[in-house]
């Protein structure tokens, strides 16, 4: 059984083929009843963190990966697991093939900050890449920072 990590922060596949170089993109879905946010202001070197937040009126555009079993402790550890900054959290994630299993980060620290103009610009740009839709990204652009 695939084990599938879906990325709403990130979706940068460049980036990820660096951190998981064995766990190829899958598709892109919807995370329904979550929300993008920032929080943990105090623990990033340049404003606020991306996490997600339950949110039944959301929804989340995500890149599904099919992690390799070796590569999952590297992306833990990129995500800061071990130190207790993010946790995974298992959701369903609606792409054009139907439901997935997945799992997602969830930082450990409550939301609210602002993230940096350039993560933020960073977030945006990958969502654009990834084929989010043009009105989810232009809601990303127009966040405060």
């Amino acid at each position: 059984m695939s084990l599938y990590a879906a990325y709403a922060g990130n979706l940068d596949a460049r980036q990820m083929a660096r951190r998981a170089p064995h766990s190829p993109l899958r598709s892109t879905g919807w995370l329904n009843g979550w929300r993008l946010t920032f929080g943990g202001e105090q623990l990033g070197w340049e404003g606020a963190l991306a996490t997600l937040v339950e949110d039944e009126l959301s929804q989340v555009f995500v890149a599904l990966y099919d992690v390799a079993p070796f590569d999952q402790p590297s992306l833990d550890r990129w995500e800061g697991v071990p130190l207790g900054l993010y946790r995974r959290t298992r959701v369903r994630v609606h792409t054009l093939d139907g439901d997935v299993p997945a799992w997602i980060y969830v930082l450990n620290d409550y939301e609210g900050g602002l993230p940096s103009a350039r993560y933020l610009g960073d977030i945006a740009d990958a969502a654009e890449s990834a084929g989010a839709p043009h009105d989810y990204v232009m809601e990303l652009r127009k966040r405060p920072c």
